[in-house]
């Protein structure tokens, strides 16, 4: 029988398939006791099972590329380091060995004591840590029955299950997933942002399907509209053939847009940059004409290793990013990394209270000057290959920027007395995603040559909302009035002193926002290379001059849905 479940749509496309129904985290196995003389056997079974885990998480570490490396690869060195914590791995043997409790009960003991000691702390960030102790958990499950039929390929089918970590994402969409619906999630979740990047469709907040859909039930579902439909009907199938058919022709016009310029009707070249991190993203960006890199994020040179990186390995990393940019600006973001990434080296400062607002970024590289100084070295060796710009992520007092200006002449200086061949005039741009260097850029803005504005974090912190909470969807929003004035306010201030600004968070890399930004007075744009045709299209479309002449209502909408239907009247013109 046909039936409907409401959900947010989150990454768009269309899937038809049959339902995969997956709650690895729910570890409702019933009590159960072993004899003193299985206690070695059911230990080594389960430690087997850890084994086989800490492989699984190195197999997938070592084969990310792209745009995964840094959606990913945070989460599964988390994973990997939880899976050496004494706390649990001690607490399930002794659960086995003095309890006699069988491994999959013991799994179940150990979760709920460590979730209750995080879920009691008072702060948010601790409490969401139990997420990840439930993924951990629940990958040394499924390993220690392997070889039950329900851990089978998922290919051509929809898999429909509570939550999903990014690894998850990209190993099913690597195992031919068609999409995927959870009951939790957001939009702005790592999760969401990583399925967007590999055009996987993916509803969430669905906890109805959840509870409800059953195994191989025939599943339909719309990443757009977060429609899931069991049992689609006649009428649903030819809906979803002509979306399908539709999908296909749009694929065909984007493919035609890779050498178009990115220019209005009205005859003004708006400049798209790619986000990268590594030679494949800037090979992708270049194929599709991008007019550089607006973001090159460095954390993955710290992320992988259990060591800092040289100044020659970052030197080489750089150096690559310029070349392969033939001429096209590079800008380097310095590293932006903090308790809330696994960090082998040590770097970051253990057990922050709330990392999202501690030491992280140009805080965390005036701290250590050593390890910013050797990277401010590779940077500016780079820059004799070719153009580049010096990024410096949360950016909050005048005081970051004026120490860190003097640290990046002092380094060019003394690089040149050694011989290289360092670029003049190298720009330093600061990153204006906390909402004090956003309100007081009219102060900062002489010490700096451009800005870009990381809607993402700027968006969460202005609104004192988690993106990654799914209980606040409906709040964490761009399309909010004080964010709005606060992107106009930063916008103008930028370009009223002839600075360059773009926006590098997920908002540039919607085309459904794109009119907006664009009346906001935005003319750049940096993006994931996934996206970059979708915008140009956009772009392409839309007359500046009328846009412009719109922004005041835009700034007069008072909520959100007023917001809604300015764009609604912007796209029936």
């Amino acid at each position: 029988m046909r039936r409907l479940f409401p959900g947010h749509g989150v990454s768009r496309g269309n899937a038809l398939g049959r339902a995969r129904v997956r709650q690895p985290h729910a570890l409702e196995v019933a009590e159960e006791r072993i004899t003193p003389g299985a206690v070695r056997a059911e230990v080594a079974r389960l430690h087997e099972a850890i084994d086989m885990v800490r492989a699984e998480l190195r197999d997938m570490r070592t084969r990310l590329h792209g745009a995964l490396a840094s959606e990913i690869g945070e989460f599964l060195d988390l994973h990997a380091l939880l899976l050496d914590d004494p706390e649990l791995l001690q607490g399930l043997d002794a659960l086995i060995a003095n309890d006699l409790y069988g491994a999959d009960y013991a799994l179940r003991v150990q979760r709920n004591r460590l979730a209750a000691v995080f879920e009691g702390m008072d702060d948010p960030y601790f409490q969401s840590r139990v997420e990840d102790i439930d993924h951990v958990i629940g990958r040394i499950h499924a390993a220690l029955h392997r070889h039950d039929a329900q851990v089978t390929g998922v290919a051509g089918e929809i898999l429909v299950s509570d939550n999903l970590a990014p690894s998850e994402v990209a190993r099913l969409h690597a195992r031919g997933v068609l999409g995927i619906v959870t009951g939790g999630g957001s939009m702005l979740s790592h999760s969401a942002i990583l399925a967007r990047s590999l055009h996987l469709p993916l509803v969430v907040g669905a906890p109805q399907a959840l509870a409800q859909v059953n195994d191989g039930d025939v599943l339909m579902i719309d990443g757009a509209t977060g429609l899931v439909i069991v049992d689609p009907d006649a009428d649903d199938l030819r809906a979803h053939r002509e979306r399908v058919r539709e999908g296909k022709r749009e694929r065909r016009q984007l493919h035609r847009l890779r050498r178009e310029p990115s220019r209005t009707t009205d005859g003004v070249d708006i400049r798209l940059y790619a986000n990268a991190e590594t030679r494949e993203d800037v090979a992708e960006a270049h194929a599709l004409g991008a007019a550089g890199v607006g973001l090159y994020r460095t954390e993955f040179l710290f992320l992988q290793r259990d060591e800092l990186p040289t100044e020659e390995e970052q030197f080489i990393a750089y150096r690559d990013l310029v070349l392969g940019l033939t001429g096209r600006i590079a800008t380097i973001r310095t590293l932006d990394i903090g308790a809330d990434k696994a960090d082998g080296s040590g770097l970051a400062l253990p057990f922050e209270p709330n990392p999202a607002l501690g030491v992280r970024g140009v805080r965390l590289a005036l701290r250590r000057r050593d390890v910013f100084t050797t990277q401010l070295r590779a940077i500016l060796r780079a820059s004799g290959y070719g153009p580049l710009r010096i990024l410096l992520p949360m950016v909050a007092r005048r005081e970051e920027l004026v120490t860190a200006r003097r640290l990046v002449r002092t380094v060019a200086a003394r690089l040149r007395r050694e011989g290289h061949a360092v670029a003049d005039g190298i720009a330093l741009g600061a990153m204006i995603e906390v909402p004090a260097a956003a309100i007081a850029l009219p102060a900062i803005i002489d010490l700096v040559d451009f800005v870009s504005i990381g809607t993402n974090d700027l968006v969460q912190y202005l609104l004192a909302a988690d993106r990654g909470n799914d209980a606040l969807n409906e709040l964490h929003s761009p399309l909010h009035p004080a964010v709005m004035h606060l992107l106009h306010q930063v916008i103008t201030t930028a370009k009223s002193q002839g600075k360059p600004v773009a926006v590098c968070g997920e908002m540039a890399g919607d085309a459904l926002f794109t009119p907006l930004l664009l009346a906001l007075g935005l003319e750049e744009f940096s993006l994931h290379p996934g996206t970059l045709l979708e915008v140009r299209r956009a772009v392409r479309d839309q007359d500046l001059a009328m846009l412009r002449s719109r922004a005041p209502a835009l700034l007069r909408a008072r909520d959100q849905a007023g917001i809604e239907r300015w764009l609604s009247a912007v796209a029936a013109t």
